[in-house]
């Protein structure tokens, strides 16, 4: 997966990908495990992959909060008599 291709995604879509990502790895890393997996290196893209995911969805959250302005709390000013 290219991060070209990573970067037309939504966020919501990237969630989907990233949980999918997540199930083959864990296959891949059952497969390792009994032997019946024929690439080994198979696991460290995946692994790449997920960290890609991450990254980008993290930068896009942070984004979104910057992009929306925090509420100031009210202050309520007494005067002094």
């Amino acid at each position: 997966m290219k991060m070209t291709e990573i970067n037309q995604l939504s966020l919501d879509e990237l969630k989907k990908r990233l949980s999918d990502e997540e199930e083959n790895l864990a296959n891949l890393q059952f497969q390792l495990s009994t032997r019946q997996l024929e690439s080994p290196v198979r696991v460290r893209t995946v692994r790449h992959d997920i960290a890609r995911l991450r990254t980008l969805i993290h930068i896009r959250e942070h984004e979104a909060a910057a992009a929306t302005p925090a509420k100031k709390p009210e202050t309520t000013e007494t005067k002094a008599s």
